[in-house]
């Protein structure tokens, strides 16, 4: 699958950004985080596992999902999530201080 097939979904990239923050969760709480239903959510888990950004590990019938962090696509997306972030809340400091402005 290609980069922009991957990235190019929104509840995707808020899974990647959960489990950054989060560490690991199941699918419940992950569907739950990111607003949106269990099979749905499977779905996404199991597109990014493939691509290996993901990993699981399972206890009994609960399986706990995190990045893969023996990835390089795995590290990739979470240096770029994580730079993104970054350089939105820097953008949002400089303009906080402007008067007059409406953002």
């Amino acid at each position: 699958m290609k980069l922009e097939d991957v990235l190019s979904s929104r509840l995707r990239i808020r899974i990647i950004k959960v489990l950054i923050q989060v560490g690991e969760l199941n699918v419940s709480e992950i569907a739950r985080r990111i607003n949106a239903n269990y099979k749905s959510t499977s779905m996404h888990l199991k597109i990014l596992e493939d691509e290996g950004v993901l990993q699981h590990k399972t206890y009994g019938r609960i399986r706990l999902y995190r990045l893969n962090q023996s990835s390089p696509r795995a590290r990739a997306v979470q240096n770029l999530v994580e730079i993104w972030e970054h350089a939105n809340k820097g953008e949002r400091q400089d303009y906080s201080g402007m008067s007059g402005v409406n953002f």
